[in-house]
């Protein structure tokens, strides 16, 4: 999908008019031990008043989380607590940032952090700020539920669990910016007095974006019976509605045609024809072009059922 833009920024703010100027759709935004650079609640109304939602992150430097278990509680235990006063619905989520190049040995303590901040939030809450190896470790072993991913320290790769995608600058309104993308409906966005149940998670999506989530399934399996099944060997969700239609206009060929043929036997009907003559044909007719449907129907006002023609 095309991806729903915002940003994050820290000591200087754009404003929630020059971001919807500037056509962002969300703004990732700090809780930490530096009141100077955290999110407001008259921030969050702000951007909210102009259709721009919050995501937040925990930061206070960048290597925090290798203080392990109990430093990951204790900042989540802040950070619910600042949340809560920017006007953050309960239940959203609190990323928590690994701002370094973080190695592979390091990962244990990591995931020792997060475990503390899941502590406290709950797993479902936690989420991971970092390059693409602490995030994939992480999500491997179901240390975060949610990811941010920057092209920091990446090399390239991308793990596509990653809802929210970091990469450029700006300025708007004379403030630094990093630039974001979201690439999922949930990202773990919201506004104050808000539920996130009634957040519109389609901001941002465009026609071709809806269209792609919905038709765009790849590696689906073509019937063995189709004519192109050993060129094409694996359709897309559109190819089963186009063989559908294909099918359902050729049922409907034959049966007019029988049914053209049915009534001019029954025209024939006299008092010197053979009535069972007739009715034999009809049956024939019929059967030819006749639909097999098995149906198993279930309901409080019928048992199971098969229906046959």
């Amino acid at each position: 999908m095309t991806g729903i833009p915002g940003v994050d920024y820290a000591w200087s703010r754009p404003g929630g008019a020059a971001l919807k100027a500037a056509g962002k759709k969300f703004a990732c935004r700090y809780l930490s031990r530096d009141p100077s650079k955290n999110l407001t609640r008259a921030e969050a109304d702000d951007l909210a008043a102009h259709g721009v939602s919050c995501v937040v992150v925990w930061e206070t430097t960048a290597r925090r989380p290798l203080d392990g278990r109990t430093a990951g509680a204790t900042d989540a235990t802040a950070a619910a607590v600042q949340a809560k006063a920017a006007g953050m619905p309960a239940g959203r989520p609190v990323y928590f940032a690994v701002d370094f190049d973080a190695t592979e040995a390091q990962q244990p303590v990591i995931d020792a952090y997060l475990d503390g901040a899941a502590s406290v939030l709950g797993r479902a809450r936690v989420g991971i700020y970092g390059g693409y190896y602490p995030v994939k470790r992480a999500l491997d072993a179901g240390k975060a539920t949610w990811a941010w991913q920057t092209a920091a320290w990446s090399g390239g790769n991308r793990d596509p669990r990653a809802v929210i995608r970091q990469g450029g600058r700006t300025r708007i309104n004379g403030a630094d910016c990093d630039l974001n993308t979201a690439t999922a409906p949930d990202y773990g966005q919201w506004r104050p007095g808000i539920p996130p149940t009634t957040e519109d998670t389609m901001t941002g999506m465009t026609a071709a974006d809806i269209n792609r989530a919905v038709w765009a399934m790849d590696n689906i399996a073509a019937p063995p019976d189709t004519p192109d099944a050993r060129t094409n060997p694996t359709w897309q969700a559109q190819s089963y509605l186009k063989d559908t239609n294909a099918r359902v206009r050729a049922i409907q060929t034959v049966v007019t045609a029988q049914t053209a043929a049915i009534k001019a036997l029954a025209a024939q009907l006299g008092e010197d024809v053979d009535t069972d003559t007739v009715v034999a044909a009809v049956q024939k007719a019929i059967a030819g072009a006749v639909v097999h449907v098995d149906v198993d129907v279930t309901g409080p006002d019928a048992g199971p059922a098969t229906a046959t023609g």
